[in-house]
């Protein structure tokens, strides 16, 4: 079929193509995706064999079990649609995990919220459920990110600012107070404290009623990005894996619509990583707690089916499609192949995605909207299971209730007007999109061989090894800024040198503060000491024990949060046992 297309390719660029070249000169030599894939003017069935470039797909060897495709995922020679992209619903998800797509239920509206103290963000999460949200997902302060109790002298100055703060069940309780915990889902972005945090919301849930095994939700958990990423871990990589293990068991046994992890390369994304190596990076992540959890005696079907992905969406819309679309055909390959699951379930890939707060500009933040638009719709035509667009205003603060609703309403103008969701894969098909897709998948394998040579994800964490490659690659593209090859309008294109600043910005009142600290005094007063005692105890104990079904540190800590515990003293047991990382420096 190519050979035709190859033919008539040929005379197109030697007659219609070298005349308009002659009349106008093209914009600039080379044009590329964010990644530094290169784009080629025209794509065409001829790309899909990988014949432009003189054919030829990687040939490495097979590590996986595949015949046909070895390592390094599709062999472009020996593409097959059929096989490859396929149909949505069936393997390998290339268009999808559902056969009818968003035909039969939108993506959930996801909007991520908190600030100040817990009636604050209770009303909030009122607030946009009433505009019509459909999924709650919490925002925690810093020092609840870190573990520290507010009025810790750590804590000092970040009361709020970024996120709720949770120093206790008693700030849970209020954090839900009202919400139906039985019709909508929660997600939590917390990292190193995961397990304390989700022992309080299943403590306050199961006062209010609502049975553990009922509850759904994602807990983000990922500790392994911070170490990649974002830097917010507390304890080393061997514990802290421990603890994300643990609570993949206990939820696994007695929380099973809960995702227990939420593999996450939204962070590494923001830390300044290309499309491929966000998706390659994560990948690994999720390789390595699956390894884990099977280390632990639990069966791949039992756990897998719960994981779920968290993923950047950023400004170049065909790149990122490619790349959502390239994860689910990356992540069946390795759970069928590799790990040998069974359960289709454990073979989708589900993921949530955020748009890319690092593209937001403090610069003419209205164009903020803009963007924001683009890259909601690129994640809803890659096929996302959830989804938070960030309000204009967040390169400045918190975002406003006025700045929020905005955000959500982006998505619902995408559901109800664009008819984006009419049909299953729109853009499946597309030679520029399969082709990039292909392209994406190639690189990554890449990078997933490499990892597999340096021994897996936590030893080339040790190595420095994603790190320098996302510090590289965020050098080179602040280099491109910087010279002028790439463009961000208001910042190095179409700036305005009179802007004046004139939106609403949110503040956290002293109130909030003052209203948060009174409350976690009163909670440390009025507790039963004794009961506070025991519950530390058994924590202590289970924490100092290797990592088993018999010692697994939920079950403590869920009595420590209904002994009213606070987040700082349980963090602080494994404080003492685990010690706190220092990253080493790099030479």
């Amino acid at each position: 079929m190519t050979d035709g297309w190859r033919e008539r390719e040929r005379r197109w660029a030697a007659e219609t193509l070298h005349r308009a070249r002659e009349r106008a000169p093209e914009r600039k030599p080379r044009f590329s995706t964010m990644s530094d894939v290169e784009v080629e003017r025209l794509y065409s069935p001829v790309d899909l064999q990988g014949e432009r470039a003189g054919g030829g797909g990687p040939t490495a060897v097979d590590h996986l079990g595949d015949p046909l495709r070895g390592s390094s995922g599709v062999s472009w020679a020996e593409f097959d649609p059929l096989r490859d992209i396929g149909y949505p619903g069936e393997a390998p998800f290339t268009r999808g995990i559902h056969p009818t797509g968003y035909r039969t239920r939108l993506w959930t509206m996801r909007m991520f919220a908190g600030f100040g103290a817990a009636e604050d963000t209770n009303e909030r999460f009122h607030q946009l459920l009433r505009a019509g949200q459909t999924g709650l997902s919490i925002a925690y302060d810093m020092p609840t990110l870190y573990g520290y109790d507010t009025d810790d002298p750590e804590a000092d100055g970040e009361f709020g600012t970024c996120g709720v703060a949770v120093s206790s069940l008693a700030d849970m309780e209020i954090l839900l107070d009202g919400l139906p915990l039985d019709r909508v889902s929660t997600s939590m972005t917390i990292n190193s404290p995961a397990a304390p945090i989700w022992a309080m919301y299943i403590a306050a849930a199961e006062k209010r009623g609502f049975p553990r095994a009922t509850l759904e939700g994602t807990l983000q958990n990922d500790i392994l990005k911070e170490f990649v990423a974002q830097k917010e871990y507390l304890f080393p990589p061997e514990p802290s894996m421990r603890l994300v293990t643990d609570t993949i068991e206990f939820g696994t046994r007695e929380m099973p619509r809960w995702n227990t992890i939420s593999i996450s390369g939204y962070h590494i994304r923001e830390a300044g990583s290309t499309a491929v190596q966000e998706l390659a990076f994560t990948i690994a992540d999720g390789m390595a707690y699956v390894e884990e959890a099977l280390r632990r005696g639990l069966r791949v079907d039992e756990f897998a089916p719960r994981l779920s992905f968290f993923f950047n969406s950023h400004s170049d819309f065909f790149e990122e499609i490619a790349k959502f679309r390239a994860a689910r055909r990356i992540w069946w390959k390795l759970m069928t192949q590799r790990y040998r699951a069974e359960n289709e379930r454990s073979t989708w890939m589900r993921f949530h995605t955020q748009t890319a707060g690092v593209s937001l500009t403090a610069q003419q933040p209205l164009n903020n909207l803009t963007r924001v638009a683009i890259q909601a719709l690129a994640a809803v035509l890659g096929g996302t299971q959830s989804l938070h667009t960030d309000a204009y205003d967040e390169a400045w603060a918190v975002p406003s209730a006025e700045a929020a609703l905005l955000a959500l309403r982006q998505q619902q103008v995408i559901a109800a007007e664009s008819g984006v969701t009419n049909t299953v894969d729109p853009l499946g098909g597309s030679w520029f999109v399969e082709s990039l897709t292909n392209e994406v998948e190639r690189q990554v394998w890449q990078y997933l061989d490499e990892i597999d040579r340096l021994g897996g994800m936590v030893a080339a964490i040790a190595d420095g090894y994603p790190q320098k490659e996302i510090a590289d690659a965020a050098y080179r593209f602040q280099r491109e800024l910087d010279a002028g090859e790439r463009h961000i309008v208001g910042v190095n294109a179409h700036a305005d040198p009179d802007e004046e600043l004139a939106i609403p910005l949110l503040a956290v009142s002293e109130e909030s503060k003052r209203r948060h600290l009174d409350r976690l005094a009163r909670v440390r007063r009025e507790r039963d000491a004794d009961a506070v005692g025991l519950a530390l105890s058994r924590l202590r104990d289970c924490a100092s024990r290797p990592g088993s079904r018999e010692a697994n540190v939920m079950p403590a800590l869920i009595d420590c949060a209904r002994a009213y515990v606070t987040l700082g003293e349980m963090c602080g047991v494994f404080r003492a046992v685990y010690g706190e990382y220092r990253e080493p420096v790099a030479v």
